[in-house]
């Protein structure tokens, strides 16, 4: 019988270890008193300390490997940025350790100017997958949610299913025989996958790889029949008849794909699936260069120009403030750990 996934965020858990206390002890206060920085941009000290900064091209930290949706989402933000702030932002992908490498070198940078696009793997999942991860959520303060985007479930177009439900009757009769590729334990595709496992009850065997781009190769040759994947990384390849998607995480139908019926739509009332993506500076940053940067950041977010490129690859701009952004990743933090208990996903390695 299909269960709702609602039920799975009713699980009760244990008690959380310090590690995980330490991140979810960070507190809307410490996040919110952090990133209200903001509000401060009126003192003629710190208008002038924005003035005289940045003084050198900002690196924008993408902890993925080139080719995902981490990618699409930094490059659009990034270009707009750099109109107006007076430097150049430039994409530096630092794959590795699910995303832990890139956020262990942003926290420990010192040259003010290096900023890191932080993910829902990242902030939300690494937490409770890891026995210890290398930095401290208070090593950072958050600048603004840049996007979500919509986890699409695809198939290689040889597997012969056209919907969900024709899938899961096929897994189904092939428990353990079909595989499906993330971009790594603890990736955002992991998790899309995994929770369509939990609510369908099919049992699906997980590849992880290093990244979305090696991943995409094996699934496109066949090498892999399926993935859960975010839109704006699939569009291309499910408009060529590459890659065929049976079902959308999102709440509604996207406009893109008007003819693919959503999980809910399919038999799992609500059923939602989205990936998302923001704005990270260290938390030794100066005031006034955090109040800029968060001007900037939700400026360009808010742009036409930005809505007009994620919305041509199904992503969704949001522009929120830094504070806003702290109470997300709170809440999402709180959605997703009896979820990952559930399906005792571990590190690579582990």
């Amino acid at each position: 019988m299909n269960r709702s996934p609602k039920l799975f965020f009713a699980i009760s858990t244990p008690p959380m270890n310090n590690m995980t206390d330490s991140f979810s002890a960070i507190t809307r206060r410490q996040w919110l008193a952090a990133s209200g920085a903001a509000a401060l941009g009126a003192s003629p000290l710190l208008a002038r300390a924005q003035a005289d900064w940045p003084t050198k091209p900002l690196r924008l930290v993408v902890p993925f490997a080139p080719g995902g949706s981490s990618e699409i989402v930094a490059r659009a933000v990034a270009g707009e940025m750099a109109r107006t702030i007076g430097q150049n932002v430039f994409v530096d992908n630092k794959p590795g350790a699910a995303g832990n490498i890139a956020m262990q070198e942003v926290a420990n940078s010192t040259d003010g100017h290096t900023l890191i696009l932080g993910h829902i793997g990242t902030l939300a999942v690494n937490p409770f997958i890891f026995a210890k991860v290398p930095y401290e959520m208070t090593d950072f303060i958050p600048v603004t949610l840049v996007s979500k985007v919509p986890s699409l479930y695809v198939v290689n177009p040889d597997l012969p299913v056209k919907n969900l439900t024709e899938f899961i009757a096929y897994a189904k009769a092939r428990p353990g025989q079909l595989n499906y590729g993330s971009a790594g334990n603890g990736s955002a595709g992991h998790l899309a996958f995994e929770y369509l496992k939990m609510a369908t009850g099919i049992f699906v065997v997980h590849v992880p790889y290093r990244g979305t781009g090696p991943m995409l190769t094996d699934l496109l040759s066949g090498r892999l029949q399926a993935a859960a994947v975010g839109a704006p990384a699939l569009m291309p390849f499910i408009k060529a008849g590459k890659l065929r998607c049976i079902a959308t995480g999102s709440a509604q139908r996207l406009p893109q794909l008007p003819d693919v019926p959503t999980v809910a739509e399919q038999g799992f009332k609500g059923f939602e699936m989205t990936q998302w993506y923001g704005l990270l500076v260290p938390s030794k940053w100066p005031k006034a260069h955090v109040a800029k940067i968060e001007a900037e950041a939700i400026r360009a977010t808010r742009s036409t120009v930005v809505k007009d490129k994620l919305a041509n690859d199904t992503a969704l701009a949001v522009g929120n403030t830094g504070a806003e952004f702290a109470a997300f990743i709170a809440a999402e933090q709180a959605r997703w750990k009896p979820v990952i208990a559930r399906a005792q996903i571990k590190p690579d390695g582990a």
